[in-house]
C-alpha cells in the first residue's frame, strides 16, 4: 500500500463518496439489493447504512484497497446483517459460482483495470435469477462533453485511482452478457458534466 493511497487517496475517496449528492445516487439502487450480495468495489463501506435488511441475508464485499477497508469495518459493525470483507480485484475474484442473488456495483467500473474480465466474474458468481444491480458515471452522450473527458483522462486516472471518465457502461454490460432490464441515463445536477453523466439501473445475465 502506497502512502498516497494510504493518506491521500482512500480519505478523499472516502469523503467525496459520502457527499450528498453522491449519496442520493447511490440511493437510487442499493436498497433493491436482495438475498446474498455480492459488492464488488466496496470501499469504505458506504452503502452499508442504505441496505434494506429485511430483504438482505448477507454482504460480501470485495476492493483491492486495504486503507479504505480500515472505513468499512467500522462501519460493519452492529449491522443487522452479517459482512465478509475480501481483500482482491475483481478481474481475480476468488468466490465460487453461482452463489449470490445480486452483484452490486457503485462507481467502481469505472476504476477497474481490466473491467471486462471483472464482468465476466460477476456474471459468473451470480445465481440463476440473480441481478446486477449499477450505479455509475460513465462516457457522457454529448461530443463536446466527451471530448472534455478524453481531454482531463489521462491527468484525472492517477489522481482518481484509476478512474476513468470515458467508459460506455451499457455497451460494457452488454458485451459481458448481460440484458439491462431497467435504466436511467441522466446528467446529475450540481456535479461537473465531465464527470456527472450516470447510468443507474439493473441488469440480468443472459
Amino acid at each position: 500500500m502506497g502512502l498516497y493511497e494510504r493518506f491521500v487517496l482512500a480519505p478523499a475517496l472516502n469523503c467525496v463518496c459520502a457527499l450528498p449528492l453522491v449519496t442520493a445516487q447511490r440511493r437510487k439502487v442499493v436498497p433493491r439489493a436482495r438475498g446474498r450480495v455480492l459488492e464488488v468495489g466496496l470501499g469504505s463501506g458506504l452503502n452499508f447504512s442504505l441496505y434494506d435488511p429485511a430483504q438482505v441475508t448477507s454482504v460480501t464485499g470485495l476492493d483491492p484497497s486495504e486503507a479504505l477497508f480500515a472505513y468499512a469495518r467500522e462501519r460493519s459493525r452492529g449491522l443487522a446483517f452479517p459482512v465478509e470483507l475480501l481483500v482482491g480485484r475483481a478481474e481475480a475474484n476468488p468466490l465460487p459460482d453461482a452463489v449470490f442473488d445480486t452483484v452490486l456495483v457503485t462507481y467502481t467500473l469505472c476504476s477497474i483495470p481490466d473491467v471486462e474480465a471483472a464482468l465476466a466474474h460477476m456474471r459468473r458468481v451470480l445465481a440463476p435469477g440473480g441481478q446486477l444491480l449499477f450505479c455509475e458515471h460513465a462516457r457522457a452522450p454529448d461530443a463536446g462533453i466527451r471530448r472534455q473527458q478524453q481531454w482531463l483522462e489521462p491527468v484525472w486516472k492517477p489522481l482518481a485511482g484509476g478512474c476513468h471518465l470515458t467508459r460506455d457502461t451499457p455497451s460494457l454490460l452488454e458485451r459481458a452478457g448481460f440484458r439491462i432490464d431497467a435504466m436511467e441515463s441522466y446528467y446529475v445536477p450540481k456535479v461537473p458534466r465531465f464527470a456527472g453523466y450516470h447510468h443507474v439501473g439493473a441488469a440480468h445475465a443472459e
